[in-house]
Protein backbone atom coordinates (compact mmCIF):
# COMPACT_ATOMS: atom_id res chain seq x y z
CA UNK A 1 0.00 0.00 0.00
CA UNK A 2 1.70 3.28 -0.97
CA UNK A 3 2.37 6.31 0.88
CA UNK A 4 0.24 8.91 0.23
CA UNK A 5 2.58 11.51 -0.44
CA UNK A 6 3.54 8.79 -3.75
CA UNK A 7 -0.77 7.80 -3.94
CA UNK A 8 -1.67 11.47 -4.57
CA UNK A 9 1.74 12.99 -6.18
CA UNK A 10 0.93 14.98 -9.53
CA UNK A 11 1.12 12.93 -12.42
CA UNK A 12 1.29 15.80 -15.11
CA UNK A 13 2.03 19.57 -15.21
CA UNK A 14 -1.94 20.74 -15.46
CA UNK A 15 -5.17 18.68 -16.23
CA UNK A 16 -6.59 16.60 -13.69
CA UNK A 17 -3.67 15.21 -11.93
CA UNK A 18 -1.51 18.42 -12.72
CA UNK A 19 0.13 19.95 -9.45
CA UNK A 20 -1.88 21.96 -7.43
CA UNK A 21 0.00 25.28 -6.51
CA UNK A 22 2.55 27.43 -8.87
CA UNK A 23 0.48 27.29 -11.99
CA UNK A 24 2.12 29.40 -13.83
CA UNK A 25 5.42 27.80 -13.73
CA UNK A 26 3.60 24.71 -14.73
CA UNK A 27 2.49 26.42 -17.77
CA UNK A 28 5.91 27.41 -18.21
CA UNK A 29 7.49 24.28 -18.27
CA UNK A 30 5.08 22.79 -20.35
CA UNK A 31 6.15 25.77 -23.07
CA UNK A 32 9.50 24.75 -22.99
CA UNK A 33 8.90 21.10 -23.06
CA UNK A 34 6.82 21.35 -26.15
CA UNK A 35 9.94 23.31 -27.35
CA UNK A 36 13.59 22.24 -27.75
CA UNK A 37 14.12 21.80 -24.25
CA UNK A 38 17.40 23.92 -22.45
CA UNK A 39 19.27 22.35 -19.89
CA UNK A 40 17.60 23.11 -16.24
CA UNK A 41 18.31 24.15 -12.78
CA UNK A 42 15.83 23.59 -10.32
CA UNK A 43 16.47 25.11 -7.19
CA UNK A 44 14.33 25.61 -3.71
CA UNK A 45 14.12 24.27 0.23
CA UNK A 46 12.95 20.33 0.47
CA UNK A 47 9.44 19.55 0.36
CA UNK A 48 8.73 22.63 -2.16
CA UNK A 49 7.81 19.91 -4.94
CA UNK A 50 10.98 20.24 -7.01
CA UNK A 51 11.27 16.07 -7.82
CA UNK A 52 7.47 16.37 -8.59
CA UNK A 53 7.66 18.82 -11.18
CA UNK A 54 10.63 17.21 -12.93
CA UNK A 55 8.85 13.93 -13.45
CA UNK A 56 5.89 15.81 -14.62
CA UNK A 57 8.20 17.27 -17.25
CA UNK A 58 9.81 13.90 -18.13
CA UNK A 59 5.99 12.21 -18.94
CA UNK A 60 5.10 15.59 -21.01
CA UNK A 61 8.31 14.96 -23.07
CA UNK A 62 8.58 11.26 -23.48
CA UNK A 63 4.82 10.06 -22.20
CA UNK A 64 3.65 6.96 -19.22
CA UNK A 65 7.00 4.95 -20.67
CA UNK A 66 9.54 7.43 -18.54
CA UNK A 67 7.40 5.66 -15.38
CA UNK A 68 8.92 2.02 -16.36
CA UNK A 69 12.12 2.48 -13.66
CA UNK A 70 14.44 0.30 -12.80
CA UNK A 71 16.90 0.09 -10.78
CA UNK A 72 20.76 0.35 -11.37
CA UNK A 73 24.21 -0.15 -9.75
CA UNK A 74 26.18 1.16 -12.72
CA UNK A 75 30.16 0.62 -12.47
CA UNK A 76 32.71 3.20 -12.69
CA UNK A 77 36.51 3.32 -12.99
CA UNK A 78 38.31 6.28 -12.09
CA UNK A 79 41.64 7.52 -13.65
CA UNK A 80 43.37 5.89 -10.37
CA UNK A 81 41.59 2.25 -11.49
CA UNK A 82 39.61 2.95 -8.73
CA UNK A 83 36.06 0.91 -9.10
CA UNK A 84 33.03 2.61 -7.89
CA UNK A 85 29.44 1.97 -8.18
CA UNK A 86 26.58 4.09 -7.62
CA UNK A 87 22.80 3.63 -7.65
CA UNK A 88 20.73 5.26 -10.65
CA UNK A 89 16.75 5.23 -11.60
CA UNK A 90 16.96 4.93 -15.33
CA UNK A 91 14.03 4.15 -18.09
CA UNK A 92 14.62 4.27 -21.67
CA UNK A 93 14.49 8.04 -21.95
CA UNK A 94 16.71 9.27 -18.76
CA UNK A 95 18.60 9.03 -16.21
CA UNK A 96 18.47 9.92 -12.43
CA UNK A 97 21.34 9.70 -9.66
CA UNK A 98 23.16 11.32 -7.00
CA UNK A 99 26.75 12.10 -8.01
CA UNK A 100 27.58 13.63 -4.37
CA UNK A 101 26.92 9.69 -2.70
CA UNK A 102 30.59 8.91 -4.77
CA UNK A 103 32.30 11.94 -2.74
CA UNK A 104 35.28 13.41 -4.45
CA UNK A 105 34.69 10.85 -7.36
CA UNK A 106 31.57 12.83 -8.84
CA UNK A 107 33.15 14.18 -11.91
CA UNK A 108 34.45 11.05 -13.26
CA UNK A 109 30.64 10.21 -12.59
CA UNK A 110 29.41 13.02 -14.08
CA UNK A 111 30.78 12.74 -17.22
CA UNK A 112 31.03 9.07 -18.21
CA UNK A 113 27.21 8.99 -17.33
CA UNK A 114 26.36 11.96 -19.75
CA UNK A 115 28.64 10.43 -22.67
CA UNK A 116 27.20 7.71 -22.23
CA UNK A 117 23.59 8.71 -22.51
CA UNK A 118 24.70 11.07 -25.30
CA UNK A 119 26.31 7.99 -27.74
CA UNK A 120 23.29 5.37 -27.26
CA UNK A 121 20.03 6.86 -29.32
CA UNK A 122 16.48 6.46 -29.02
CA UNK A 123 14.77 3.37 -30.62
CA UNK A 124 12.27 5.48 -32.76
CA UNK A 125 13.37 9.40 -33.30
CA UNK A 126 10.37 10.12 -35.39
CA UNK A 127 7.84 9.58 -32.78
CA UNK A 128 10.21 10.35 -29.97
CA UNK A 129 12.36 13.33 -28.87
CA UNK A 130 15.79 13.19 -30.33
CA UNK A 131 17.79 13.47 -26.56
CA UNK A 132 17.42 11.94 -23.59
CA UNK A 133 17.86 13.24 -19.80
CA UNK A 134 20.26 12.78 -17.18
CA UNK A 135 18.61 13.94 -13.82
CA UNK A 136 21.23 15.13 -11.50
CA UNK A 137 19.65 15.13 -7.53
CA UNK A 138 21.36 17.36 -5.09
CA UNK A 139 23.57 19.39 -7.58
CA UNK A 140 24.54 21.79 -4.90
CA UNK A 141 26.43 18.95 -3.56
CA UNK A 142 28.94 18.69 -6.08
CA UNK A 143 32.32 19.25 -6.12
CA UNK A 144 34.09 22.42 -7.50
CA UNK A 145 35.64 19.88 -9.95
CA UNK A 146 32.25 18.16 -11.08
CA UNK A 147 30.68 21.00 -11.69
CA UNK A 148 33.70 22.52 -14.15
CA UNK A 149 33.68 19.61 -15.67
CA UNK A 150 29.98 19.14 -16.23
CA UNK A 151 30.15 22.67 -17.71
CA UNK A 152 32.12 21.49 -20.41
CA UNK A 153 30.20 18.01 -20.98
CA UNK A 154 27.06 19.81 -21.05
CA UNK A 155 28.11 22.21 -24.24
CA UNK A 156 29.56 19.13 -25.83
CA UNK A 157 26.64 16.79 -25.75
CA UNK A 158 24.10 19.45 -25.62
CA UNK A 159 22.41 18.17 -29.32
CA UNK A 160 21.89 14.21 -27.34
CA UNK A 161 21.34 15.04 -23.64
CA UNK A 162 19.64 17.78 -21.76
CA UNK A 163 21.10 17.95 -18.31
CA UNK A 164 18.41 18.59 -15.54
CA UNK A 165 19.88 19.66 -12.37
CA UNK A 166 18.10 19.64 -8.89
CA UNK A 167 19.49 21.72 -5.89
CA UNK A 168 18.29 23.60 -2.45
CA UNK A 169 20.74 26.29 -2.41
CA UNK A 170 21.66 28.08 -5.68
CA UNK A 171 24.86 30.12 -4.55
CA UNK A 172 26.68 26.40 -3.94
CA UNK A 173 26.46 26.01 -8.09
CA UNK A 174 28.87 27.94 -10.02
CA UNK A 175 28.02 31.10 -11.91
CA UNK A 176 29.36 29.30 -15.33
CA UNK A 177 26.69 26.45 -14.82
CA UNK A 178 24.07 28.90 -14.15
CA UNK A 179 24.49 30.50 -17.23
CA UNK A 180 24.05 27.50 -19.23
CA UNK A 181 20.63 26.88 -17.64
CA UNK A 182 16.94 28.00 -17.60
CA UNK A 183 16.61 28.85 -13.58
CA UNK A 184 13.49 26.72 -12.40
CA UNK A 185 12.57 28.62 -9.01
CA UNK A 186 10.29 26.62 -7.04
CA UNK A 187 9.18 28.38 -3.77
CA UNK A 188 8.02 26.79 -1.00
CA UNK A 189 4.64 26.49 -0.73
CA UNK A 190 2.10 28.74 1.49
CA UNK A 191 0.23 27.56 4.57
CA UNK A 192 -3.19 28.19 2.39
CA UNK A 193 -1.84 26.20 -0.19
CA UNK A 194 -0.55 23.54 2.18
CA UNK A 195 -4.03 23.87 3.53
CA UNK A 196 -6.08 22.90 0.30
CA UNK A 197 -3.68 20.33 -0.39
CA UNK A 198 -4.14 18.36 2.96
CA UNK A 199 -7.96 18.64 2.74
CA UNK A 200 -8.10 17.63 -0.53
CA UNK A 201 -6.00 14.02 0.75
CA UNK A 202 -8.02 13.59 4.10
CA UNK A 203 -11.05 14.60 2.13
CA UNK A 204 -9.95 11.61 -0.53
CA UNK A 205 -9.19 9.56 2.10
CA UNK A 206 -12.25 9.84 4.45
CA UNK A 207 -10.39 11.32 7.38
CA UNK A 208 -11.84 14.21 9.05
CA UNK A 209 -9.30 16.27 11.24
CA UNK A 210 -10.11 19.50 13.17
CA UNK A 211 -8.46 22.73 11.22
CA UNK A 212 -6.68 23.24 14.88
CA UNK A 213 -4.78 20.27 14.14
CA UNK A 214 -3.91 20.75 10.56
CA UNK A 215 -2.79 23.97 11.04
CA UNK A 216 -0.21 22.74 13.68
CA UNK A 217 1.11 20.12 11.51
CA UNK A 218 1.22 22.79 9.22
CA UNK A 219 3.69 24.95 10.93
CA UNK A 220 5.58 22.17 12.28
CA UNK A 221 6.38 21.21 8.75
CA UNK A 222 7.73 24.72 8.14
CA UNK A 223 7.21 25.08 4.33
CA UNK A 224 7.80 20.70 3.57
CA UNK A 225 4.72 19.77 2.05
CA UNK A 226 6.13 16.07 1.74
CA UNK A 227 6.77 16.15 5.37
CA UNK A 228 3.16 17.64 6.45
CA UNK A 229 1.64 14.99 4.18
CA UNK A 230 3.69 11.88 6.10
CA UNK A 231 2.83 13.76 9.29
CA UNK A 232 -0.92 13.81 8.98
CA UNK A 233 -0.74 10.52 7.60
CA UNK A 234 0.65 9.26 10.86
CA UNK A 235 -1.44 10.97 12.94
CA UNK A 236 -4.15 9.17 11.36
CA UNK A 237 -2.39 6.05 12.02
CA UNK A 238 -1.85 6.95 15.76
CA UNK A 239 -5.79 7.86 16.05
CA UNK A 240 -7.46 5.36 14.05
CA UNK A 241 -10.30 4.95 17.16
CA UNK A 242 -11.08 8.65 17.16
CA UNK A 243 -9.31 12.11 17.69
CA UNK A 244 -8.91 12.83 21.10
CA UNK A 245 -9.06 16.09 23.13
CA UNK A 246 -5.59 16.28 23.49
CA UNK A 247 -4.39 14.20 21.10
CA UNK A 248 -0.34 15.21 20.33
CA UNK A 249 1.17 15.58 16.18
CA UNK A 250 3.79 13.07 15.87
CA UNK A 251 7.55 14.39 16.63
CA UNK A 252 9.98 12.19 13.82
CA UNK A 253 12.36 10.13 16.06
CA UNK A 254 15.35 11.50 14.71
CA UNK A 255 14.10 15.07 15.91
CA UNK A 256 13.79 13.78 19.17
CA UNK A 257 17.36 11.74 19.43
CA UNK A 258 19.05 15.58 18.33
CA UNK A 259 16.80 17.13 21.15
CA UNK A 260 18.43 14.69 23.22
CA UNK A 261 21.88 14.92 22.11
CA UNK A 262 21.67 18.46 22.47
CA UNK A 263 20.41 18.04 26.19
CA UNK A 264 23.65 16.22 27.09
CA UNK A 265 25.70 18.68 25.20
CA UNK A 266 24.03 20.91 28.24
CA UNK A 267 24.14 18.45 30.74
CA UNK A 268 28.22 18.04 30.87
CA UNK A 269 31.41 19.48 28.93
CA UNK A 270 34.04 16.92 28.93
CA UNK A 271 35.73 14.86 27.03
CA UNK A 272 34.06 11.54 27.76
CA UNK A 273 30.58 13.89 27.05
CA UNK A 274 32.18 14.51 23.28
CA UNK A 275 32.85 10.73 22.49
CA UNK A 276 29.06 10.25 23.59
CA UNK A 277 28.17 13.10 21.57
CA UNK A 278 30.43 11.82 18.24
CA UNK A 279 28.82 8.50 18.66
CA UNK A 280 25.47 10.04 18.08
CA UNK A 281 26.04 12.30 15.61
CA UNK A 282 27.48 9.35 13.76
CA UNK A 283 24.49 7.70 14.50
CA UNK A 284 21.91 10.59 13.25
CA UNK A 285 24.46 11.09 10.08
CA UNK A 286 24.17 7.18 9.17
CA UNK A 287 19.81 7.77 9.21
CA UNK A 288 20.89 10.35 5.75
CA UNK A 289 19.78 13.05 8.12
CA UNK A 290 21.61 16.29 6.04
CA UNK A 291 23.99 17.53 8.14
CA UNK A 292 22.56 21.21 7.34
CA UNK A 293 19.56 19.95 8.99
CA UNK A 294 21.39 18.62 12.05
CA UNK A 295 23.28 22.31 12.73
CA UNK A 296 20.29 24.19 12.17
CA UNK A 297 18.29 21.56 14.80
CA UNK A 298 21.07 21.79 17.26
CA UNK A 299 21.25 25.28 17.34
CA UNK A 300 17.41 25.56 17.92
CA UNK A 301 17.41 23.44 20.62
CA UNK A 302 20.83 24.64 22.44
CA UNK A 303 20.28 28.49 22.30
CA UNK A 304 16.98 28.96 24.42
CA UNK A 305 19.15 27.21 27.04
CA UNK A 306 22.50 29.73 26.61
CA UNK A 307 23.04 32.95 28.61
CA UNK A 308 22.07 35.98 26.72
CA UNK A 309 25.58 37.03 26.80
CA UNK A 310 26.90 33.96 24.96
CA UNK A 311 24.55 33.83 22.38
CA UNK A 312 26.16 35.73 19.45
CA UNK A 313 28.88 33.92 20.25
CA UNK A 314 27.56 30.44 19.45
CA UNK A 315 25.38 31.64 16.29
CA UNK A 316 29.03 33.11 14.79
CA UNK A 317 30.63 29.59 15.54
CA UNK A 318 27.64 27.51 14.25
CA UNK A 319 27.46 30.07 10.91
CA UNK A 320 31.38 29.41 10.59
CA UNK A 321 31.69 25.51 10.97
CA UNK A 322 28.48 25.29 8.50
CA UNK A 323 30.07 27.32 5.97
CA UNK A 324 33.45 24.92 6.45
CA UNK A 325 30.74 22.17 6.09
CA UNK A 326 29.59 23.49 2.47
CA UNK A 327 33.16 23.78 1.69
CA UNK A 328 34.75 20.23 3.12
CA UNK A 329 33.10 17.02 2.53
CA UNK A 330 34.02 14.76 6.00
CA UNK A 331 30.40 16.10 7.88
CA UNK A 332 31.54 14.68 11.38
CA UNK A 333 34.61 16.73 11.54
CA UNK A 334 32.50 20.08 11.71
CA UNK A 335 29.79 19.13 13.54
CA UNK A 336 32.26 17.58 15.65
CA UNK A 337 34.31 21.07 15.85
CA UNK A 338 31.43 23.00 16.33
CA UNK A 339 30.15 21.29 19.48
CA UNK A 340 33.28 21.31 20.38
CA UNK A 341 33.49 25.19 20.04
CA UNK A 342 30.03 25.32 22.12
CA UNK A 343 31.48 23.13 24.71
CA UNK A 344 33.92 25.57 25.27
CA UNK A 345 32.02 29.04 25.29
CA UNK A 346 29.42 27.52 27.61
CA UNK A 347 31.74 26.04 30.15
CA UNK A 348 33.96 28.86 30.52
CA UNK A 349 30.56 31.59 30.68
CA UNK A 350 30.00 28.82 33.73
CA UNK A 351 33.25 29.37 35.35
CA UNK A 352 32.75 33.52 35.13
CA UNK A 353 29.94 33.55 36.52
CA UNK A 354 30.50 31.39 39.53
Amino acid sequence: MALWVDKYRPKELLGKDGVDYHIEQAEHLKILSADCMPHLLFCGPSGAGKKTRIKCLLRELYGIGVDKTQLIMKPFTTPSNRKLEIQTVSSNYHVEMTPSDVGIYDRVIVQDLVKEMAQTSQIEVSSQRNFKVVVLCEADSLTRDAQHGLRRTMEKYANNCKIILCCESLSRIIEPLQSRCIIINVPAPTNEQMTKVLTEITGKEKFSIPPSILQKIIEKSEGNLRRAILTTEAFKVENEGGISANAQIPTPEWEIYIQETARLILQKQSSDMMLKVRERLYEILSRLIPPTVIFKKLLEYLLPSCPSTIVREVVSEAAKFEHRLVLGQKAIFHLEAFVIAFMDIYLSNASKTK
